[in-house]
């Protein structure tokens, strides 16, 4: 699926973009509890960074199995 320069930089991404959207979360739950409202874009960080991160996370998964898959068939021929 992807070429393995490519894994690293998307499992790095997709940590960063995870833990953004955590410390988003956590402004969002500071903030209300405070009282006040959060900025538009903290809260859309917050909504959509962890399955933006869990799609990524998957992707890279799927082609690890694949990855596998592929190099345990060239070593059967």
């Amino acid at each position: 699926m992807t070429p393995s320069r490519y894994r690293r930089p998307l499992m790095v991404l997709a940590a960063v973009v995870a833990v953004m959207s955590l410390i988003a979360v956590a402004a969002v739950m500071a903030l209300a509890f405070a009282g006040s409202v959060a900025p538009a874009w903290i809260t859309y960080t917050a909504l959509y960074g962890l399955p933006v991160a869990f799609i990524l996370m998957l992707l890279l998964v799927l082609d690890g199995v694949a990855a596998r898959r592929r190099a345990g068939r060239a070593q059967q021929r």
